[in-house]
């Protein structure tokens, strides 16, 4: 038998392999996600022994004012962490696109040193900043727990949303913008009706992942939070000293089911803008 025709015999074992390679890897991954879906319907006291199924946790969770409150400090600080990293990251992307120089490479490595440092010195780096600048100096906004939140949830999305729009930016064609001016546009206008246009697609895949990456912001937030702003990460952190309850799980569905809608939304939106299937799972990726 020839060399080709035993390749051509091996090709669908090998297919079969990695399919299965994939599945494996694909419930290794979910499986712990379903695990705390099935659970929040659980009518028992505790995560870990099943009590039955029903809505009980649920609505212990909702009557719950301290669980309520910690999730809406999250969506708040979410939506005002993706707030100002959007808007630092998308002026910094255009920047490194459309006005490349000698700054370009540093301001490129002072971005991958923000991705690439460790959530827990960031977190210690922020709490004495924030206490200095904030009692010493006297400015007392930074004494907010929400700001202090906001603050350090938005130093990774910032670079994140940088990226994306720089990438978005670099496979277009500059003239568009010039054309622009030579209409008698002003800088301002040619960047509000032609660039921001061509980079809303990455501006809000980078709202989206600033959003989702605030939400799970554990290590930082469980540092420069204070009295009356606690999140729900740093909720969970403590809930775990005395044992895991249902309606932790079912919180936890929610915000689940939060997180996927906002990625429904966003995949409407950029269908609608014109974006074709891949297009918009290259920007939701970061692609």
């Amino acid at each position: 038998m020839t060399a080709p025709a035993v390749r051509r015999r091996r090709r669908p074992v090998t297919d079969v392999l990695l399919s299965v390679w994939g599945w494996l890897v694909m419930a290794f991954l979910f499986a712990p996600i379903l695990v705390i879906v099935v659970y929040s319907f659980n009518d028992g006291r505790l995560l870990s022994a099943w009590g039955g199924f029903g809505f009980s946790a649920y609505e212990a969770a909702f009557a719950n004012r301290q669980i309520v409150a910690t999730v809406l400090v999250t969506i708040r600080v979410a939506i005002w962490s993706a707030l100002l990293a959007t808007v630092l990251g998308t002026m910094a992307g255009i920047a490194l696109a459309r006005r490349p120089g000698r700054w370009t490479v540093w301001f490129t490595a002072l971005l991958l040193l923000v991705t690439v440092t460790p959530e827990i010195v960031d977190a210690v780096a922020l709490l004495p900043w924030f206490v200095q600048l904030g009692t010493e100096l006297g400015i007392t906004l930074l004494n907010d727990g929400i700001v202090r939140l906001a603050i350090g949830s938005s130093l990774f999305s910032t670079a994140v949303v940088a990226y994306l729009v720089r990438s978005r930016l670099v496979g277009m064609d500059e003239h568009l913008e010039h054309a622009a001016t030579d209409l008698y546009a002003t800088p301002f206008q040619a960047l509000t009706r032609v660039t921001l246009p061509l980079t809303a697609p990455a501006v809000l895949s980078g709202f989206l992942l600033s959003f989702t990456l605030s939400l799970d912001n554990t290590i930082i937030a469980a540092f420069v939070s204070v009295q009356g702003s606690t999140p729900w990460p740093v909720y969970i952190l403590g809930s775990v000293r005395s044992g895991l309850r249902p309606e932790i799980a079912a919180m936890s569905t929610v915000m689940l089911v939060l997180t996927l809608l906002v990625l429904v939304l966003v995949a409407v939106v950029l269908r609608r803008s014109g974006d074709s299937t891949a297009q918009i799972a290259r920007t939701m990726t970061g692609g």
